[in-house]
């Protein structure tokens, strides 16, 4: 995986295997890795930095095939 991309919602959710309930649970616990704002200020398009997501999948011992 190139460690540089951002990625969207869903391929976050591929990736990690939970749903998006749960994405928002984590995030609103602060158990995930903040996202990043895409689009500035006035926009709600948001990423996850690849290595950030990579790095919190392997720390919960989470099993990534892909």
């Amino acid at each position: 995986m190139n460690t540089n991309r951002i990625l969207r919602k869903k391929e976050v959710l591929n990736l990690t295997g939970i749903s998006s309930a749960t994405l928002y649970r984590l995030i609103a616990k602060g158990d995930f890795p903040k996202s990043k704002k895409l689009t500035g200020d006035s926009g709600r398009a948001v990423g996850w930095g690849a290595n950030e997501i990579q790095n919190w999948i392997q720390s919960r011992g989470i099993s990534n095939t892909q």
